[in-house]
């Protein structure tokens, strides 16, 4: 039978006595976790990449950027060679913000973890956007805010050559709302290592609003740190789920398997 069990008070839920992964009533479950409660944990699966994307497509349209459907995250080159890059998801971040349509969810399957370190941190948006007074939430529903690859790799890297900048400048960026809106009406903040600036805004008082807007949302009340072990599988939902990996050593084995779910809605 299957069990739920929440894994913090804002979001996340583990789902226990799973037997068929594949069965209807276990896919209707996690769609749901995922709706309202943001972050899925399922532990124990022995999922291989098969079984992986097996559940993967069941949870809807599996995207393959560079051609693949898995994407392993590790800080070795000789396992990820763009490992330099994921650097950058250390610092709290959403997924797509780039993107005219984000991904819908981003799943996770722990192979190899680190002996100390190397958690993920979660943090709602949509419970941090719900939690503000109306008159801030009004305010914020006005702004547009412009989003960057180049303003993730800063954080990692302040102090860039011309070639490094000139090669970030090549991906494009997107302008978004700061507040988003799914069809169901429920919102979120769409802020994180990617947010860059606030469009029409003073750059100091852009900067002020998305800092304390993503230190109000990284607020221990509307986060989760999960602390994985071999065989987790965490899903979420990447439309309003911040996050970031928690520092490891970079020798160290720490490998995840990754699968993006396709989205539909595109950010307002």
């Amino acid at each position: 039978m299957i069990h739920t069990r929440a894994l913090s008070p804002a979001l996340g839920v583990e789902v226990t006595g799973v037997e068929n992964l594949l069965d209807e009533t276990v896919i209707s479950r996690c769609l749901e976790a995922l709706t309202w409660r943001g972050v899925l944990l399922i532990r124990g699966l022995h999922l291989d990449d098969e079984a992986q994307l097996a559940f993967s497509r069941r949870l809807g349209t599996v995207l393959a950027p560079a051609g693949k459907e898995i994407f392993k995250i590790s800080l070795d080159p000789a396992v990820q060679p763009s490992a330099e890059y994921l650097k950058s998801t250390f610092h709290w971040h959403i997924d797509d913000t780039t993107n005219e349509v984000p991904a819908k969810a981003t799943m996770l399957t722990a192979r190899h973890v680190a002996m100390t370190g190397g958690g993920t941190e979660f943090a709602s948006t949509y419970a941090a956007f719900e939690a503000l007074p109306e008159q801030e939430q009004k305010r914020y529903e006005q702004l547009r805010v412009v989003h960057s690859f180049e303003a993730a790799q800063r954080l990692t890297h302040p102090d860039p050559s011309e070639q490094e900048v000139a090669a970030w400048r090549r991906l494009r960026s997107h302008e978004t709302s700061l507040v988003w809106q799914r069809r169901d009406g429920r919102r979120s903040l769409v802020i994180g290592a990617t947010a860059d600036h606030i469009v029409g805004m003073d750059p100091g008082e852009s900067r002020a609003i998305l800092d304390e807007l993503l230190e109000w949302t990284a607020q221990e009340r509307f986060r989760y740190t999960h602390e994985w072990a071999v065989d987790d599988v965490v899903i979420w939902d990447n439309t309003g789920m911040l996050h970031r990996a928690l520092p490891y050593d970079p020798a160290s084995r720490r490998t995840m398997h990754r699968t993006t779910i396709a989205g539909e809605e595109a950010w307002g």
